[in-house]
């Protein structure tokens, strides 16, 4: 699965970093999204979803909602099949928006979702 982390991190103790470590250790196609890094855990970042050359299968938010809310247009351009909404990143107003955009959101830890754990992830 080919998975964009928007809000990728260089810090260890954000949730932007775990969810990268976990998710290349399951074996996906992790793509860094994140405007003010240029590498996470050694894979390129990116500034925008949008400039990622490929297909979007799932895209995770570990954004302030006042930030994923400005990135919803772009994932819906995209043509994502999942947005994961983690614990910290949804509102009310993201969500509406999100349905607006017809995107499937899915508020829950991304991480939790492919059977691993952020403790995991010190």
């Amino acid at each position: 699965m080919k998975v964009a982390i928007i809000g990728a991190s260089s810090d260890h103790a954000k949730y932007g970093n775990k969810a990268v470590r976990s998710y290349v250790h399951r074996g996906h196609e992790v793509y860094p999204v994140n405007p003010n890094e240029a590498e996470v855990e050694g894979l390129k970042a990116y500034a925008s979803v949008q400039d990622i050359p490929e297909t979007i299968d799932r895209v995770l938010l570990y954004v302030p909602p006042q930030v994923g809310i400005k990135v919803l247009d772009d994932i819906a351009e995209k043509g994502t099949g999942e947005v994961y909404v983690n614990p910290g990143a949804g509102s009310s107003e993201l969500i509406a928006r999100g349905k607006e955009l017809r995107l499937n959101l899915i508020e829950a830890c991304a991480i939790v979702a492919i059977g691993d754990s952020p403790a995991r992830y010190p």
